[in-house]
Parts: C-alpha cells; structure tokens; sequence
C-alpha cells in the first residue's frame, strides 16, 4: 500500500514538472541562434544592391535585410513608387522604376547575396561582432552598411492619391522632364531651398511654375529666393494650402487643384499638370536609437569624402546619408563605395574572431571629424 501511494505521488509530480515545462515552451519558444556573416546590409535600393553586388563579387557572402513595407514602402525603396526612370545610365528608352530594382535584385541574388525580406528592428553598435535583428532573424555581423534611404514627405488631401504618379510627384529632377509635364502649368509646395530649386528646375519644361506656400514669406535663403522672385515664369501663390486635387476627364491624368487662402477662406481652381511636393524628407534612422551620430535632421553623418560613421565598422550609403543630391545613380556610387570600404576594413580587422569576440566597439571619428 505505501509503495502504491509513493508510485502514484511520484507520477503525479511528474506530470507537473512536464505540464509546466510544455507551458513555459509554448509561452516562450527558443529563438534560433544568430546567423554568422562578414557583412551584413540593411536597405533595398540602389546603395543597398550595389553595395550587396560588389561585397558578393568580393566573396564577403553578404546578408541583406530589403524590409516588408517598410516605411510604407515596398522593397526596392522610392524607385518602387515612380513610373519611368529616364536618367539612369544603360537605359536609352527608359525603365519603370520597379522594373529597376527588379533587377538589381536578381544581380544581388546572382552573386550570392542571401535576402531576408524582413524589416530591421533593432541594431547593436556597442560590441563586435555587430548585431543587426528582425522580428524572427538575428544576424552578427563584422562590418554593416546601413542604406535604408530617406522617404519623401508628402501632403494628404482628396485626390492625392489617386493622381500619384498620375501628375503628382515628390521629386521634379527624377520627373519634371516627362512628356506630360512639358510646356503645362505646373505647381510647386514648400517654402524652403529644395522648393525654390525644384522650381527653378521646372522652368526649364513647364511654360508656367506656381509655388503655392502657406506662408507669407519664405525660409529659403536669400539667395534662392532671388533666383525665384527674379524668374519670369514663376508665380507665388502666398498663405496657401492645397486642399484638393481633381483630374481630366474620369481616368484622365491631373488636371487642376483646389487651393485654399488661409487668411481669407477663399477656395480658388489652379490648372495645373503637375504637382510636386518639395517639403523635406524623412530619413529612415529610427531603428538605430541613437547608436551612430546624425545630423539635426537625422541623416547619418559620414566623414567627408567617405561612408564611415560615427562607428568603426559601420558604413552608410545612399540617401540616408545624403541630403543634397537623393538620386538613384548617387545612391548607387555610395553604395559602391561603402562596399569598398567595408572590405578594406575586414581585410584590416582579419577573419572572424582574430580581433576578439564581443569586444567593445570603437568610434572611427568624432562630431567635429565628421562635420
């Protein structure tokens, strides 16, 4: 009898032990060990493949993380939102923009570059090897490029988006020369630098440039602002909004936009073909909690002439790091470079672990040497 009740206290004991041990499995399953890689790139566009090309051509076995809808944009980056890209070289009749990054994707591919199509959520900068992290994929990584771009501000009101790439656009360098866009009204909206040289660019298609500024006064420089007021074929539509956006015809492109007075309330009809947004752009510097050096409005700062960060060993390219020029082809210089560099730098530190596992990051420069 003692022996049956020891037998059956210890069967019930044990079936406790296995009930809690298949809870706190289920409650917290084991995350897969961290995958190894020399180079590790976080983007999608031109910087991130071009980088991804050449670090696999040198056999560094690059992994890419190109993101899902990150920051509401699908992999490939800005180029997936435009129509045809006629300013990229090797593309006499032009190519459609996803088209593009189609295809520098499959040339990452076709060198060996493994793709997670998985968006980083968090980065560790403090220790080598880096560690660079999704949702499910964990990667440590030598040397990192960061190229996660910079995405356009844009204005919502009615009919933004349904005439998007339809005569509206963020961009009047990538876009302005469009047959579409020639000899037509066409606006403008911002108040600083990057509106009066889109503008100014306009000119040069458009038989009529309207800014439209909610302001009465721009911040641009003084001198951009005397480019503009001095151009005869541009017109300022002061204390202004734009409130809606309207087509020609029932699938026809854009036709005109309602503009609203701010100081009166009066709504007045602009025709124009075209409308581009020039109100600045949101860098995609979030995910790196503060762990490289940005400037004031977030773009990562790079020594001068280089892609080196505020890291040693961290490099970044394309529009996350360049406030100035943001084209596909300045993209994909910088990613070349950082490709570069970053092999320079592994070929410096050796293979993996000759400089010590999980040792202290070291700082490649200061502010002072960056700016």
């Amino acid at each position: 009898m003692r022996f049956c009740c020891k037998l059956f206290t210890l069967l019930k004991r044990s079936k406790t032990l296995t009930t809690s041990a298949t809870a706190a499995m289920e409650s917290d399953p084991p995350r897969p060990s961290p995958l190894r890689t020399r180079l590790c790139i976080i983007g999608s566009g031109p910087a991130a493949h071009t980088a991804a090309i050449y670090a696999a051509r040198a056999e560094l076995k690059p992994i890419l993380f190109e993101g899902w809808m990150a920051n509401d944009i699908a992999a490939g980056g800005q180029l997936t939102t435009t129509t045809d890209v006629e300013n990229f070289p090797g593309f006499p009749d032009g190519i459609l923009g996803l088209d593009l990054m189609d295809r520098c994707r499959a040339q990452s591919l076709r060198f060996g570059t493994k793709i997670f199509s998985e968006t980083v959520t968090k980065v560790d900068f403090t220790r080598t090897p880096f560690k660079v992290s999704s949702d499910s994929t964990s990667v440590e990584a030598d040397a990192v490029v960061v190229a996660t771009g910079a995405v356009a501000r844009r204005l919502t009101f009615p009919g933004s988006k349904e005439y998007w790439n339809r005569g509206i656009s963020a961009c009047a360098v990538c876009d302005g020369a469009a047959p579409i866009f020639r000899q037509k009204h066409l606006a403008v909206v911002g108040g600083g630098d990057s509106a009066m040289e889109e503008a100014n660019f306009l000119t040069k298609y458009g038989s009529k440039v309207f800014i439209v500024h909610r302001r009465d006064a721009f911040r641009a420089s003084k001198i951009m602002q005397g480019r503009v007021m001095a151009n005869p074929k541009i017109e300022v539509v002061w204390d202004s909004v734009v409130v809606e956006a309207y087509g020609e015809g029932e699938r026809g492109p854009l036709g005109g936009l309602k503009v609203k007075n701010l100081k009166s309330g009066e709504v007045s009809d602009l025709k124009v073909s075209g409308l581009f947004f020039a109100i600045g752009h949101e860098p995609a510097t979030k995910f790196l909690d503060g762990q490289l050096e940005l400037d004031s409005d977030g773009y990562v700062l790079t020594k001068p002439g280089t892609t080196q960060t505020s890291v040693r060993g961290v490099f970044a390219a394309g529009d996350v790091q360049d406030k100035k020029f943001r084209q596909a082809i300045t993209a994909a210089g910088t990613g070349c470079m950082a490709a570069l560099e970053a092999e320079h730098y592994l070929q410096e530190i050796g293979a993996p672990g000759d400089s010590g596992r999980d040792a202290p990051a070291t700082p490649s420069l200061n502010a002072t040497a960056i700016l």
